[in-house]
């Protein structure tokens, strides 16, 4: 049975030592990163002997959870500016507490009938903001499984025998090569193989060129993917085109929106996904811009049918009875945490409004960024962002040493991808404590370190 009086005064302790770390990160009082070995990290915090002979107190809890909060990336920090993960809003906090007490594992409707409904009308929002009036939906662990349901539901209309009889060999799905690693994964997992994936024409920054659509006449096309925006660049496709293009010729068009479709939050923004109601399929990440924490990712489809005909599942002590509000039919996941509950938290706290003041002042000071930098000489920067991401280069240096040199200090944390074959360096703005000052500091520190 729980000890009462030993979680309180632990839960105190961490809300504390949480409420400190999280000021002292927002401030850039400590280093953003720290990458100690594990064996060297193992022994300050004491792994072993606490995995073998347990005895953990309150008093020496406390000790474990400083250095293990220091030890870390700090994703509240004004110099955090690498991946695509939220800087997570307290609500969220709020709700990945109250699960961790409660675990009420809801796909099935019966083990969690508030989390479920919360779920449920999370979804309703998100299906009405993408302009999917009739469609349905479900939340997963993060976006490679979104990608993963969303192209089981584009198998099931183009192959409707494919749960029972396995796939044909003919079947291909259209993506550019910016596309999330996750769709070529998805198609191996799928049973498709890599053959099955037909490379998109693009511009040199990786937009799916819609004048060079190919000619389809022969093909078992899937599904064609696009990106809203592309994971490397922050660039959106053009959705209107595209989805014209596939609804004049019947293919399922999938939108991968994980981290580009909180755009929508933003009225300055949310022109950027016009189309976006043309597609068949649409996965957006709140664990992106939506501030939750990991991972909470969901799966929206335009028709709500097409997503109960993606799985076909027989276990007697699951499938009986009543199932008409169980989401267990629609995702990989049996045991299912209460996704919905992060997501509307944050919206109950901050309004719609609110999360899209947060999504339009990380693409604003991104574009700050762009500005600044390229004021400056031997910065090269070869797009304008469309997003809170920026890719560019800093003269003939090794770019991806310039990262390293930056991580191992503390002082940036930025990310790095290719284009066209050149490395470049990658600012991803996350966190609401990143203002000019940082930027400022960040180009200061790149023309010391390369000089």
């Amino acid at each position: 049975m729980w000890n009462i009086e030993e979680f309180t005064e632990a839960a105190g302790i961490t809300v504390t030592a949480l409420a400190a770390y999280v000021d002292e990160s927002q401030r850039g009082a400590a280093p953003v990163v720290r990458r100690r070995p594990p064996r060297e990290l193992a022994d300050r915090l004491g792994l072993r002997d606490l995995i073998e002979k347990g005895g953990m107190t309150p008093a020496s809890y406390e000790d474990f959870l400083r250095t293990f909060l220091a030890e870390g990336t700090r994703l509240h920090h004004p110099a955090y500016l690498a991946h695509q993960t939220a800087s997570p809003d307290f609500p969220a906090a709020l709700a990945d507490f109250v699960h961790g007490a409660t675990n009420n594992p809801m796909a099935v409707y019966e083990m969690g009938a508030a989390a479920a409904t919360v779920e449920f009308e999370v979804l309703r929002w998100m299906l009405a903001k993408v302009g999917f009036p009739a469609g349905g939906g479900v939340l997963t662990h993060g976006g490679s499984l979104a990608n993963l349901t969303a192209l089981l539901a584009a198998r099931a209309r183009a192959v409707p025998d494919a749960w029972e009889d396995g796939i044909p060999g003919d079947l291909v799905i259209l993506a550019p090569p910016a596309a999330h690693y996750s769709v070529s994964r998805a198609a191996s997992i799928l049973g498709l193989g890599q053959r099955s994936l037909v490379p998109l024409e693009t511009d040199a920054l990786g937009r799916i060129d819609v004048t060079r659509l190919p000619d389809v006449s022969g093909k078992r096309v899937m599904a064609l993917v696009a990106g809203a925006c592309a994971t490397g660049t922050g660039l959106y496709d053009d959705l209107g085109a595209i989805g014209a293009w596939c609804r004049e010729r019947g293919i399922w068009f999938h939108v991968d929106g994980a981290h580009g479709a909180s755009a929508l939050l933003s009225e300055r923004h949310a022109h950027l996904l016009d189309g976006v109601d043309l597609a068949d399929s649409v996965i957006w990440d709140a664990h992106k811009m939506l501030r939750t924490s990991s991972l909470a990712a969901a799966v929206l489809v335009r028709r709500e049918g097409d997503l109960d005909a993606a799985f076909r599942q027989e276990a007697s002590y699951l499938f009986y009875g009543d199932q008409g509000f169980d989401l267990i039919n629609r995702t990989v996941e049996c045991t299912k945490a209460e996704l919905g509950l992060k997501i509307f938290m944050n919206l109950a706290w901050r309004g719609e409004r609110g999360i899209g003041d947060y999504v339009a002042g990380r693409y604003d000071t991104a574009h700050r960024f762009w500005e600044l930098a390229r004021r400056r000489p031997g910065f090269d920067l070869p797009y304008e962002p469309e997003s809170n991401i920026v890719c560019f280069r800093y003269g003939g240096a090794d770019q991806a040493g310039l990262r390293e040199r930056m991580m191992r200090d503390g002082s940036f944390h930025l990310s790095s991808t290719e284009l066209n074959g050149v490395r470049h360096l990658r600012v991803t703005v996350m966190a609401p404590a990143t203002d000019d000052r940082t930027l400022e500091a960040l180009l200061d520190e790149i023309v010391a370190i390369a000089a």
